[in-house]
């Protein structure tokens, strides 16, 4: 998923700290965390004063916003030249969505683009009914203006824009690693932790046959088909889109597919009736799934870094990370390779051997994955996902921790009813590839 603000880490230094032991010590002490609290408000203060939020306009800040964003990925790596290639296109991951905004955090005094955030609308089921969320998207601020309040504003600005369009909820995600997104987010933004997930990730090896056991079949369903079954399956989920009919249709969705037994039967795909019409009785056991392909939108991507005298370290350790958290042999890939994927998304099935099914459809993915020559396939599942404990154990799938963070934007409401946020934890939930 898009990891959305990293701010710098300072680590420790060797000076040694003697205890507190007398009261004047004490007063001297909470007087100078009082001054350091004071120094950083005045810093926060200043930066309001000083930065403009506005919407962000293709024609003047395209190459501007995309230098940023390379350079915030390159800080966060710690000089690793690794970043999310947005294809030209800063808007490709929220312009799915009729309504959406992309805003940019400008110094007045030299006009200079120091921080950038994404947010879109759409509406959601869950176990409450019908929802409209707001979803904030690829927050992004300067190295050398963190720490300034500007991340704080940028969040702040986004959820005013959802709230008049609306939106009664905003959810966003970060890794779990990422604590200083983790401090941002519940500490001075008042989000709450509101469901676990794992992305697995797999590199597709592109002399490698996958092959499917004699005794399963898979097959592709209609578009029809698969809306049909998924909004008959997905009221199952604590939440999911209520436009599956749009994701479905949208031309980087490669299609849906069914897998089963052959012995057990799943439905007559063949048959004229059931060729364009909606399913609503499967019997045996049996997986349905759908394909998304990211590599014509956004790609992962290992460029060279400045300055050059950085250049060759910089590669072998931008190798080192990106390789070693696929597992990946780096002699296989050229450092200089975009890495586009596909992302295997609505996995949901029935039946008592479940659980055997899901291999044949992991390897089916990663050979549709040679077809669109991806280097990799991902998916993410919540921690309650029934068919999380079924994906594959392989050697080479890595395995990381995501978080959704969630937040009322109407709770100002006495009369409103925060139900969603009460419900607790969301532990079954639908990843809408649009957003991954």
């Amino acid at each position: 998923m898009d990891d959305p603000v990293k701010l710098r880490s300072h680590s420790q230094d060797n000076r040694s700290f003697q205890p507190i032991e007398t009261q004047e010590q004490l007063l001297l002490f909470c007087a100078g965390a009082n001054g350091l609290a004071k120094k950083r408000n005045n810093m926060v203060d200043k930066a309001v004063n000083k930065v403009l939020i506005r919407e962000f306009n293709a024609d003047t800040d395209i190459e501007v916003v995309g230098k940023l964003e390379r350079n915030c990925e390159l800080e966060s790596k710690r000089g690793v030249s690794i970043f999310t290639n947005m294809m030209c296109d800063p808007l490709c991951r929220i312009r799915f969505y009729p309504l959406h905004i992309m805003l940019v955090a400008q110094l007045l005094e030299n006009e200079e683009l120091v921080g950038v955030v994404r947010g879109c609308i759409k509406h959601v089921g869950t176990g409450f009914g019908g929802h409209v969320i707001g979803c904030i998207l690829g927050l992004r601020v300067s190295p050398t203006h963190r720490r300034m309040g500007i991340g704080f504003q940028l969040m702040n600005s986004v959820e005013e824009w959802l709230l008049r369009h609306g939106v009664q909820y905003t959810f966003l995600a970060t890794e779990k690693s990422n604590t200083a997104s983790t401090n941002l987010f519940t500490s001075k933004c008042n989000y709450m932790n509101i469901s676990s997930l794992v992305i697995f990730a797999q590199p597709i090896c592109s002399s490698e046959k996958y092959m499917l056991p004699q005794n399963i079949k898979i097959e592709k369903l209609h578009v029809d088909q698969a809306i049909s079954l998924y909004e008959n399956k997905l009221t199952g989920k604590d939440m999911f889109p209520t436009d599956m009919d749009v994701i479905l249709k949208e031309k980087l969705s490669l299609g849906t597919w069914v897998c089963y037994f052959e012995e057990q039967g799943w439905i007559n795909l063949d048959s004229e009736e059931n060729n364009h019409g909606t399913i609503t009785k499967t019997h045996g056991s049996w997986v349905i799934f759908s394909i998304w392909n990211t590599c014509e939108a956004y790609k992962l991507h290992i460029q060279k870094s400045q300055p050059l005298r950085y250049f060759h370290d910089t590669l072998i350790h931008a190798k080192e990370k990106i390789f070693s958290w696929l597992k990946m042999p780096q002699s296989n890939v050229s450092v200089e390779s975009s890495f586009g994927f596909l992302f295997l998304y609505g996995i949901h099935g029935d039946g008592e051997q479940l659980g055997e099914l899901m291999k044949p459809v992991w390897n089916f993915a990663l050979g549709l994955g040679q077809s669109a020559k991806g280097s990799k396939i991902i998916t993410e599942m919540g921690l309650c996902d029934p068919l999380l404990k079924h994906v594959p154990d392989n050697p080479s799938i890595s395995r990381i921790h995501d978080i959704w963070y969630a937040k009322s934007l109407s709770s100002h409401h006495p009369d409103e009813q925060d139900d969603l946020l009460m419900e607790g934890h969301l532990g079954n939930v639908f990843v809408d590839p649009r957003e991954f």
